[in-house]
């Protein structure tokens, strides 16, 4: 009776825990609401079968319980179970996988209105890509990557030429337009994630990734490294701010182009001032 007893708790807390819990997800700021009903009924379908099975453990312990003079009956096969179990199984693989095949039909079809932008990473900080006034990013290329030339975009690109460059700062975006986040990491893996936003996908050298979103709320959302990337990667953090347009537009005014960040620095004479220039007659 003891473990029948635990087996039974053991249901009990788990659920009293799931639904009393005060750990839970961070409010939601994006459209990939999908990916929370996703994991709810996973969540259910899961704990379903959880307490399905530690339940159907307690009845048989406390049902086939040793008994004087009761002998156990021994049968190696069962058609008939195997068949329910193989039934009952492939319904519960199906139900996990539908919904998210679902969701990653949408998550790779990115709308046609959507806006690229880049976001850099490497050991240990964010850096972020804007297109300009042609609305089109210039390419790049990792060899081209240097002190002058934080992101390796293609000065012979004249696309690239009006990028807004934002190294290592935060990254504003509008409210309610979509985004195409193209991923690229310049060292080791990482993963680009903001929880409320929900969507990520891992950085990978070498190839880019992507992901697309539309921010929902206004407010400034914290960005982690959701891959593990070295003995900084704990502290490798940003921060998006999402914007009314107003706002967005003002701050992208503020913000330095490629252009205007690899224009050679002009360097002159001072003219004397004119009382030295006096003296001086």
């Amino acid at each position: 009776m003891a473990v029948v007893l635990v087996l039974v708790l053991i249901v009990v807390g788990s659920v009293l825990f799931h639904v009393l819990s005060p750990w839970w997800w961070t409010p939601i700021a994006s459209n990939w609401g999908y990916i929370d009903s996703t994991l709810v009924i996973t969540f259910w379908i899961t704990g379903t079968v959880f307490s399905a099975v530690v339940l159907f453990m307690a009845y048989c312990v406390y049902r086939f319980r040793h008994k004087e003079g009761q002998k156990a009956h021994y049968e190696p096969e069962s058609r008939k179970l195997e068949s329910w179990l193989t039934v009952v199984t492939a319904v519960g693989v199906a139900a996990l996988l539908a919904p998210g095949l679902f969701v990653w039909s949408q998550f790779v079809t990115v709308p046609k209105d959507a806006t690229e932008i880049e976001v850099v990473a490497q050991q240990w900080q964010w850096s972020f890509r804007l297109p300009g006034a042609d609305g089109k990013l210039g390419t790049s290329n990792a060899r081209l990557i240097g002190s002058e030339n934080p992101l390796g975009i293609n000065p012979q690109d004249p696309n690239g030429q009006d990028d807004v460059v934002v190294v290592a700062t935060d990254l504003h975006l509008p409210i309610g337009k979509p985004v195409k986040v193209l991923l690229r990491s310049i060292d080791v893996l990482h993963d680009f994630y903001v929880p409320e936003f929900r969507a990520k996908m891992d950085m990978v050298p070498g190839t880019v990734t992507y992901f697309w979103f539309t921010p929902t709320k206004t407010g400034s959302f914290e960005v982690l490294c959701a891959e593990l990337c070295g003995v900084g990667h704990a502290f490798m953090r940003g921060v998006v701010k999402v914007d009314t347009q107003e706002d967005y537009l003002a701050w992208l005014k503020q913000q330095s182009t490629f252009a205007q960040m690899s224009a050679p620095a002009k360097v002159g004479v001072l003219a004397a001032p004119a009382t030295a220039q006096a003296k001086a007659e």
